[in-house]
C-alpha cells in the first residue's frame, strides 16, 4: 500500500539519521476516499491523498516554528495501514487518513515531495491560521487554500540526503 507521510525538514533529518520513519498517521487511498471521490481514477485518488498529507504537514509546521516553512510529504510503500476516519486539520472530513502498521523503513520511501522556496510565505501564513480555518474563518480558509495551491516538487528517495542538506541551509 502506498502511504503519504507528512513531515517537516527537521523530521526528515531525524528520520534520515534513524533510518526509519516514525509517523503516527499518514494518508492513503482508502475505501472511504474511493467512496468520497467517486469519479477519480487511481492516479487522482493518490494525488488527493498526497495533497491531504501536505495539509497535515501544515499542522506539523504550526507545531514547530523553527522548521523551514515548506510542506514536505514522503511517499512510501508499506505492508499495511489501518484507516482512521475523522476530521482533518481544516475541519473537513479526512477519508484518506491511515495509521501505518509500524515504523516505515527508509528503504520503503519511493519519493519526497516538497514546496518550492517561493511558497514559503504562503505556507507560513497558512500554518499560523489552521485553528481559525478549522473553525470556519473565511480569511483563514483562504490562506490555507493559497498554500495548498502551491505545487509540490518531486524528488526521488535517493535524493533525500541532499534535499535535507539543502533545506537545512
Amino acid at each position: 500500500m502506498r502511504v503519504y507521510v507528512p513531515a517537516t525538514v527537521p523530521l526528515l533529518a531525524a528520520w534520515l539519521e534513524a533510518g526509519v520513519v516514525t509517523a503516527p498517521t499518514a494518508r492513503a487511498v482508502t475505501p472511504a476516499l474511493r467512496e468520497w471521490y467517486v469519479e477519480g481514477d487511481e492516479e487522482e485518488l493518490e494525488f488527493s491523498a498526497l495533497l491531504d498529507a501536505a495539509t497535515d504537514a501544515l499542522v506539523l509546521l504550526a507545531a514547530d516554528p523553527a522548521a523551514a516553512r515548506r510542506r514536505v510529504v514522503l511517499a512510501a510503500d508499506v505492508d499495511g495501514a489501518t484507516p482512521e476516519p475523522g476530521a482533518g486539520p481544516t475541519g473537513d472530513e479526512a477519508p484518506s487518513r491511515v495509521r501505518p502498521a509500524g515504523p516505515v523503513p527508509l528503504s520503503a520511501v519511493v519519493s519526497v515531495h516538497c514546496d518550492e522556496e517561493d511558497a514559503e510565505a504562503a505556507v507560513a501564513a497558512a500554518a499560523q491560521v489552521l485553528d481559525a480555518a478549522a473553525a470556519g474563518d473565511e480569511d483563514a480558509l483562504m490562506a490555507v487554500g493559497e498554500a495548498e495551491d502551491g505545487d509540490l516538487l518531486w524528488f526521488d528517495a535517493q535524493e533525500l540526503p541532499d534535499l535535507v542538506a539543502r533545506l537545512r541551509g
